[in-house]
């Protein structure tokens, strides 16, 4: 992971609005430390990096693109498989860390329901920025069947806790449930991109948990 492109990818995000250097770095410091945690297996820099690279290819249809960004950086701080409310705890470091940078409160509050939208996966707006969102978090299930197998070893391994029977019968419920809403994507776009592969993926992986 080159910490050195994410770091200016930060820096340059936080020009725009005039931050506190010093701040802004200590908070890039923070965010890297618990996305660097070795209990994250899908849940780290890489992830960013990837919803990172891929809003930039939808940035002209997006309204405000910050809001985006600032939504990737913040939006999984906290992580634990065990808990029940990492995103209102992500929501809540990104309100704080967001209002000590100065950043306008209007944008604060589209971000903070961004990440609270991550919780079921359902837009808590009718904003592009929110649905652009997660469709990116959730682009990992429209990549290739190789990609998508690794991605769900990954995600078992964030889940290790759990017995063989107990993890699978939890999976099986939370892609039957993608696979029962009428579309997976909620943007033209990623829905033309992903939509169909992903449904293939959901399939495959369901059906190895059905032996």
């Amino acid at each position: 992971m080159n910490i050195t492109l994410l770091r200016n990818s930060w820096h340059n995000l936080l020009q725009e609005f005039q931050a506190y250097s010093q701040l802004e770095e200590a908070i890039f410091a923070d965010l890297v430390k618990a996305y660097s945690h070795p209990a994250r297996h899908y849940h780290n820099l890489e992830h960013i990096k990837q919803i990172l690279n891929l809003i930039e290819t939808v940035r002209e249809i997006s309204d405000r693109f910050a809001i985006l960004q600032f939504s990737a950086w913040f939006h999984d701080y906290v992580y634990h498989p065990q808990a029940k409310n990492n995103e209102v705890k992500s929501a809540v470091y990104a309100e704080k860390n967001l209002k000590n940078l100065k950043i306008s409160p209007d944008i604060i509050q589209l971000v903070k329901q961004i990440i609270l939208s991550t919780q079921k996966h359902e837009p808590l707006t009718d904003n592009i920025d929110n649905l652009i969102f997660l469709d990116t978090d959730l682009s990992i299930l429209g990549t290739s069947l190789d990609k998508y197998f690794k991605y769900v070893q990954a995600i078992r391994q964030e889940y290790i806790w759990l017995s063989d029977g107990d993890y699978q019968q939890g999976r099986k419920q939370v892609l039957t449930n993608f696979l029962a809403r009428e579309r997976i994507y909620y943007t033209d776009y990623f829905y033309q991109q992903l939509e169909v592969q992903a449904r293939t993926n959901l399939k495959a992986e369901i059906e190895i948990y059905s032996y």
